[in-house]
């Protein structure tokens, strides 16, 4: 597992590297249009994918005022520094992404940076940003700011069976098994965390807030019908805090939890063997997938964009919809518009997905988390750092070298 982690990461950082070019200091977006901005305000070590977020989260409450504050995790994993000084941090930004406060520290006694932690950690915030959950590969906590560090408190879950599978990380009978993604509803009062990776057949655990304000097991839900670890999860109306359905992504398939009769349905529509990486229910189900993007088309129906054109690199004219997507954001008050983050860089969209452009204004690399802002900017993370961008002004345009036709 370390190994993958390590060619996931390096390669795609590697060849930015070698290509980088400075990215100009925008101040004004109305002067210059896509107003591409590069981020260095996020905390630790600014090292290899230390300023690389991991995942985004809004305030759920749908009467939040401030729509332009976001939270971030970030991974600082540096190996240049003592393993007792690496860490996670929680931050928070109140003007859409353009500067970060460090909120909460997380050390190292909760997480293991040596079995591919940093690539699937979890984030949800409780209304008002008071307190925080997280997933690491020790498995769930809730993370209280204080202080410099944190209070942080092992949500009780799975612990690693005496019977593993036969594919297994380096963790020992009893140890708490890999929790992945985390969804908490509007109000604060349930929250819903996968577990399993190597570690445990994939499972579904509910939890509610008990009185004295830790999170009480609920007990595992029903089982899913798939072997392969969660990756991704959403609720159907996320600021509802009694949504009526949660979907799941897995390795393979993706499903929908009904939470009144507590029954898997599988959603149709999506090919085999393709990684639910990351998914969006502004105006129905979108799906990022390994090799696709899907978009809805019935109910519990999705399919896949395969007339869609992305442009995979700045140099070259190679279209077409394989695109390997980590995320697909939909801009809540302009559905119409679409960002999708991905193994080859960010794609654009102005038309619901009909066509797409790709943001060659940002660096060579691979990118996985994006946010809208509430004027339209967006927050953009991957390899390369993170950055503030106005996408989706008039004169943001591709620039793209056409290929010449041979003589003939």
């Amino acid at each position: 597992m370390r190994v993958v982690w390590w060619m996931a990461l390096t390669a795609p950082l590697m060849a930015w590297g070698q290509a980088k070019s400075p990215i100009a200091e925008r101040g004004n977006p109305k002067q210059d249009s896509c107003y591409v901005r590069e981020v260095k305000s996020l905390p630790g070590s600014h090292a290899f994918a230390a300023d690389f977020i991991e995942v985004m989260a809004t305030d759920p409450r749908p009467t939040a005022r401030d729509r332009n504050t976001v939270w971030a995790l970030t991974a600082d994993l540096n190996t240049d520094l003592p393993a007792e000084e690496r860490a996670l941090y929680i931050s928070k930004s109140s003007n859409g992404g353009e500067t970060w406060t460090q909120v909460a520290r997380v050390d190292s006694r909760y997480f293991d940076s040596g079995i591919d932690e940093g690539l699937r950690n979890g984030l949800s915030v409780v209304p008002g940003g008071r307190e925080f959950a997280i997933t690491t590969q020790k498995g769930a906590f809730q993370v209280i700011p204080h202080g410099p560090d944190a209070v942080v408190k092992y949500i009780e879950g799975p612990r690693v069976p005496h019977d593993r599978p036969w594919i297994s990380i380096p963790k020992k009978e009893g140890d708490p098994v890999r929790a992945a993604a985390v969804k908490m509803t509007a109000d604060g009062k349930r929250l819903f965390v996968g577990y399993g990776y190597f570690d445990m057949e994939p499972q579904l655990f509910a939890y509610h807030k008990g009185r004295e304000g830790a999170w009480v097991e609920d007990g595992p839900l029903p089982q899913l019908p798939t072997d392969l670890d969660i990756f991704s999860m959403e609720f159907d109306r996320p600021r509802d805090p009694r949504p009526g359905s949660l979907y799941v992504g897995t390795g393979d398939q993706v499903y929908r939890l009904d939470l009144r009769t507590i029954k898997w349905i599988q959603i149709q529509g999506v090919e085999p063997d393709s990684a639910i990486h990351g998914i969006n229910t502004v105006g129905g189900l979108h799906l990022a997938a390994c090799w696709g993007v899907y978009v809805p088309v019935g109910p519990d129906k999705v399919g896949r964009l395969t007339d869609a054109e992305f442009i995979y690199h700045k140099d070259d004219d190679e279209t077409g919809p394989n695109v390997r997507a980590y995320g697909i954001e939909i801009d809540p008050a302009r559905p119409s518009r679409q960002v999708v983050t991905a193994l080859t860089g960010v794609y654009i969209s102005r038309d619901s997905g009909g066509s797409w452009k790709r943001l060659n204004e940002l660096p060579e690399g691979e990118y996985r988390t994006a946010h809208f802002n509430a004027d339209g900017t967006v927050i953009i993370s991957g390899m390369p750092g993170t950055f503030v961008a106005n996408p989706f002004s008039g004169g943001c345009l591709p620039h793209l070298k056409t290929r010449e036709k041979p003589d003939e």
